[in-house]
């Protein structure tokens, strides 16, 4: 498994980075984690082909980690010419609000003809599911998005990926992380308390309990970077756009 970030940044793009999106492959297939409104930038950054990601996981319905699909229905028909097909999975109303994003930016989009088949999958809390070779849990979390929010746990054959979306700390974090291989986990804040966001110190403070084998950083606002040199763990990185990991 090869987990590339294609964007690592919070809604304001903090640090002149992208905003969130992860690039996995892994058992023949090619997916990502959250498409942020930056997704095509950064994935053309990297000489990442569109057209060869076949799944797309949505953790929740904000812009920063789900607006770039738009982008990406206009560039697979005009620009990349897709022609295979295409699933995005995320949580309750995801096909909803994507029309809705879709016509209030680009009137009359969902209205051209696909040359691909586009297909929205609905996550339930706790249910596992499987796309090909990709199993995801979706396990509830504390976020405010117009539906449901989402950590998301994945496994391809022997590697388990969980991804804490956004939120507050909440208890289903520690079943999102046990035992994988690589624990993705928003990290907004150093020590200032945001309202549905984790800080560093709510990290630190319950990483013992996050028995994840590495835990990688995310999703990081100006406070957190400024202080990035004070965050000292064996097992903890720092998520950066453009670094690519073997998991």
């Amino acid at each position: 498994m090869k987990l590339t970030v294609v964007g690592c940044g919070d809604a304001f793009g903090s640090g002149g980075r992208l905003q969130t999106c992860f690039h996995v492959e892994a058992g023949g297939s090619r997916f990502l984690i959250d498409c942020g409104a930056t997704a095509l930038i950064g994935l053309q950054r990297l000489s990442l082909d569109p057209n060869g990601i076949d799944t797309i996981f949505i953790s929740h319905l904000h812009g920063d980690h789900f607006a770039g699909l738009i982008w990406w229905l206009l560039h697979a028909h005009h620009v990349s010419r897709r022609a295979t097909p295409l699933t995005v999975a995320g949580p309750r109303g995801v096909a909803e609000r994507f029309d809705m994003a879709a016509e209030a930016l680009f009137p009359g989009a969902t209205k051209m003809a696909p040359r691909y088949e586009l297909k929205f999958v609905e996550l339930e809390a706790g249910t596992k599911v499987s796309f090909g070779p990709i199993g995801v849990v979706p396990l509830t979390v504390s976020h405010p998005s117009g539906a449901p929010s989402f950590a998301l746990r994945l496994s391809v054959g022997s590697k388990t990926l969980g991804f804490s979306g956004d939120t507050e700390w909440v208890e289903t974090l520690t079943q999102c992380a046990d035992g994988a291989d690589l624990f993705v986990c928003e990290c907004y804040g150093y020590e200032k308390a945001v309202p549905y966001h984790m800080t560093w110190r709510t990290i630190e403070g319950n990483i013992q309990r996050l028995r994840a084998n590495r835990i990688l950083l995310t999703h990081m606002s100006n406070e957190m970077l400024a202080n990035l040199v004070s965050v000292n763990h064996p097992k903890v990185l720092i998520a950066e756009d453009g670094l690519s990991l073997q998991i």
